[in-house]
């Protein structure tokens, strides 16, 4: 569905129980907000992400540690800094961090907003 100002909504599905989304492919776009939901139990978001749509890896910044995005509270939308999202295929969205992940307990639809960059 197209939003306002050529921006893309995308689900991301995270199961009741669950702390790890389903794939979601990104299309053309990059990752510029994301939509936290109102049920949302708090906790930071780490990702994976994958390059060819086979191998999955943690998503680290240059310094080799885990993207991880604040600790976010229902209701919120989180604005992301695009250039950090290029050149992946398709993420995966984690409630809390690898080592630490936070049980969602239901299920929780977060809205991934995309952009075509020029």
């Amino acid at each position: 569905m197209a939003a306002p100002m050529n921006l893309t909504n995308v689900q991301a599905v995270i199961g009741a129980g669950q702390s790890l989304s389903a794939e979601v492919d990104l299309g053309p776009g990059a990752l510029v907000g994301i939509v936290i939901p109102a049920g949302w139990s708090s906790a930071s978001l780490t990702f994976q992400a994958t390059a060819d749509g086979v191998t999955w890896s943690e998503l680290v910044n240059s310094a080799a540690t885990a993207l991880s995005m604040g600790s976010f509270s229902g209701g919120q939308y989180a604005a992301i800094d695009p250039t950090l999202w290029r050149g992946m295929v398709a993420i995966k969205l984690r409630s809390g961090t690898q080592a630490s992940p936070v049980v969602q307990a239901s299920q929780q639809t977060l809205t991934l907003v995309t952009k075509v960059l020029s």
